[in-house]
C-alpha cells in the first residue's frame, strides 16, 4: 500500500449531502478567515470519486463548507483545499479510522477531566444517562447523519419534481400556442366566408332604382366600362379612381392612405387580410365598400 498523503482538490469539484444550514455562518467565517492567513486548511477532508472528475465528502463537510467561504471571499486564495481520496486499496483503513476517531472524540468529552477532577464543562448538560452511556451518543451521531442524509433526498427529489414540472409546462405552452394560431386561422376563414356571404345577400337587393339617385362621381363611372371585383380594384385600380371610390364609401383620409401603402407592400389577398392589415378598417366597413362598389358596377 502506497503511503497515506493528502491532494489539493478543488472547492468547486466537491459536493456534500449534509446542508449548509447546518452549520453556522458566524464559524463558517471565522475558520474561513482563518485559512485564508494560513493559505489552506491544516485538517483535510475525507473525499470519495463519484466521477471523471467529481468527488463527494465523506467527512469533513464542515471544513468544505468553511473553505467554499474562503472561497468566495478569495477565488485565488481559497481554490483548493487538502484532501485524501478514497482508493479501492485504502478504503475500508480510512473509514475505520474515521469511525474511531469520531467515537474516540466523543468519550473524550465523557471522561474526567485529569487536572480537576471534574467532568469537562462541555458536558455539564448532558444527560445522567447520556454520561453513563457514551454508546447512545454515537447512535444519536448516526441517527442524525441518517436523518440528513434523508433531507438531501428529498431536496433532490423535490428538484427532480420542479425540473419535470417546467417541462411539462413548456409543453402544454407550446400546445396551447399551436391552438391558438389554429383559431386564429380558422376565423380568417370564417370572416372571408361571412364576406361572402353577405355580398350573396345584398346582390338581390339592388334594384335598377337605385342606381337613378347615386351622385354621379366622374372617376366612378369610368368604371363601369370595365366592371372588376373589389379585391381586384384595391390591388389594381388606379389610385385616383380607387381613392374616389373609397371616399364616396365614408372612408377617412387617413385610411385610404394606408390601403394605398399596403397594396404596393404586398396585395390582398382575401378581404379578411384587407381588414387585419388596415388600421381604421373594419368589418362592417368593408360590407359598405363592397355595397358600393355593386352599385357602380
Amino acid at each position: 500500500m502506497q503511503k497515506l498523503s493528502p491532494s489539493l482538490v478543488a472547492v468547486k469539484k466537491i459536493t456534500s449531502t449534509v446542508p449548509r444550514a447546518n452549520f453556522a455562518d458566524r464559524d463558517l467565517e471565522k475558520v474561513a478567515q482563518l485559512i485564508l492567513e494560513l493559505g489552506g486548511l491544516i485538517n483535510p477532508i475525507i473525499l470519495r470519486r463519484n466521477g471523471m472528475d467529481a468527488y463527494e465528502i465523506v467527512d469533513g463537510d464542515f471544513e468544505y463548507y468553511a473553505a467554499a467561504k474562503a472561497r468566495e471571499i478569495d477565488p485565488k486564495k481559497g481554490e483548493t483545499i487538502g484532501a485524501f481520496i478514497l482508493e479501492p486499496e485504502n478504503e475500508q483503513l480510512l473509514l475505520e479510522q474515521v469511525q474511531a476517531l469520531r467515537r474516540c472524540a466523543i468519550t473524550e468529552d465523557l471522561v474526567e477531566s485529569p487536572e480537576t477532577g471534574f467532568f469537562d464543562e462541555n458536558t455539564s448538560s448532558q444527560p445522567a444517562d447520556s454520561i453513563k452511556n457514551p454508546v447512545s451518543l454515537v447512535e444519536s451521531s448516526s441517527l442524525e447523519q441518517r436523518l440528513t442524509n434523508i433531507e438531501a433526498q428529498f431536496a433532490s427529489q423535490i428538484n427532480e419534481l420542479k425540473a419535470e414540472y417546467a417541462r411539462e409546462q413548456k409543453v402544454l405552452a407550446q400546445s396551447i400556442q399551436e391552438i391558438e394560431n389554429r383559431i386564429l386561422a380558422q376565423v380568417s376563414l370564417l370572416v372571408e366566408a361571412g364576406l361572402a356571404n353577405r355580398i350573396n345577400e345584398l346582390k338581390p337587393e339592388l334594384l335598377p332604382e337605385k342606381q337613378v339617385v347615386v351622385k354621379p362621381i366622374p372617376e366612378v363611372e369610368s368604371l363601369t366600362s370595365q366592371p372588376i371585383s373589389v379585391l381586384e380594384a384595391l390591388n389594381t385600380l388606379d389610385k385616383i379612381q380607387l381613392s374616389a371610390t373609397l371616399k364616396d364609401a365614408g372612408l377617412k383620409p387617413a385610411v385610404i392612405q394606408i390601403i394605398l401603402k399596403e397594396r404596393d407592400v404586398q396585395p390582398f389577398v382575401s378581404f379578411a387580410t384587407a381588414v387585419k392589415r388596415i388600421d381604421g378598417l373594419t368589418d362592417k366597413t368593408m360590407i359598405k365598400i363592397i355595397d358600393k362598389w355593386h352599385k357602380y358596377s
